[in-house]
């Protein structure tokens, strides 16, 4: 049974899954939209939400824990700026998931997750 389980493992190491949700969530906050697996997608909408709720707090502490995530001075910023300030009014659901066929080499499901353009 998988009771109490929440997040899916993506075939990958416990260290490599966190590099990963990283280093996509840095290309999401710095590109706005992304190509991916669709089960990526999934787990990397509510990494990047939790990242962008922090953005909102606009406290130093926030600040230091949305680093520790990233890892990137640049999205930090844009998050804490742009993203915060776009996102004021709305209480989660800053990002969106649409389907984008299948992949010809493996046919693995893809999608494209985005940021949304407006806070409402």
């Amino acid at each position: 049974m998988r009771h109490g389980i929440a997040k899916r493992k993506l075939n990958k190491t416990s260290t490599h899954r966190i590099a990963m949700l990283e280093n996509m969530a840095v290309s999401l906050i710095k590109h706005e939209t992304i190509k991916t697996t669709l089960p990526k997608a999934k787990e990397l909408r509510p990494f990047i939400e939790k990242i962008i709720t922090l953005g909102k707090k606009n406290k130093q502490s926030s600040r230091t824990n949305a680093f520790a995530s990233l890892r990137d001075k640049e999205a930090v910023t844009k998050v804490f700026d742009d993203l915060s300030e776009r996102f004021k009014e709305r209480n989660g659901g800053y990002c969106r998931i649409i389907k984008a066929g299948y992949r010809t080499g493996d046919n693995a499901p893809m999608a494209f997750i985005q940021i949304l353009e407006q806070g409402k």
